[in-house]
């Protein structure tokens, strides 16, 4: 596919389906892009679609059929706005650093590709006061499912939850207690965590389902 250059390739581009409830469309909206009135559209949608769909296929879809309906806080990023916004402490990393990350058309210096969705569970966040903080989603991620990397933010329990290609295993948080709660390495990234989410229902296989 080449960049959309009209509002109908843009159109286009959003119907692109990336899994059984997740179109392109749902990860085009940036408050940065919007508010800036800088376009938010890949260089390279073949790569952002390929990315894209993994990120939806392998982390969020078996969480949406899990825990009911997840909430895209943000999702891809092109070099623009990411460049932009880390210029302007907008809370975006280096273009650099972002690149198979939020900027999910763009290799890492590895060469890797990858896509990651900033995104909120209202079923954690709803029962926050009855379980054990952030890290009992994050534990649970860990055991379930093939993530490259978590951040948490304090807000809503907000996390950024990325799949790559040669996945890192490492979960930070923003939110009390700051800093690495597991990355290769440390004694309890091996074993199960289950004493961490007591009472999460189990990993629900998300359907079937052939683009």
């Amino acid at each position: 596919m080449k960049k959309p250059g009209s509002m109908k390739g843009l159109e286009d581009l959003g119907r692109v389906r990336l899994s059984r409830n997740f179109f392109f469309r749902d990860f085009l909206h940036s408050e940065i892009a919007d508010f800036y009135r800088i376009p938010n559209i890949p260089d390279d949608p073949d790569l952002a679609i390929e990315a894209g769909r993994r990120l939806c296929e392998e982390l969020l879809e078996p969480l949406e059929a899990t825990f009911g309906r997840l909430v895209i806080r943000s999702g891809y990023r092109n070099r623009a706005v990411n460049g932009f916004g880390n210029a302007n402490g907008l809370n975006c990393s280096t273009n650099a650093a972002s690149a198979a990350d939020h900027i999910w058309d763009m290799r890492d210096a590895d060469g890797c590709i990858g896509a990651t969705a900033c995104i909120v569970i209202p079923w954690v966040w709803d029962r926050r006061g009855e379980i054990g903080g952030w890290q009992s989603i994050a534990w649970w991620i860990h055991d379930h499912l093939p993530y490259a990397s978590l951040c948490f933010f304090p807000k809503l329990w907000a996390f950024n939850i990325q799949w790559h290609e040669r996945p890192a295993r490492r979960i930070m948080s923003f939110v009390e207690p700051r800093g690495v709660l597991t990355k290769a390495g440390m004694e309890n990234q091996a074993g199960r965590h289950a004493e961490a989410y007591a009472g999460f229902p189990d990993l629900r296989a998300a359907p079937i389902f052939t683009l």
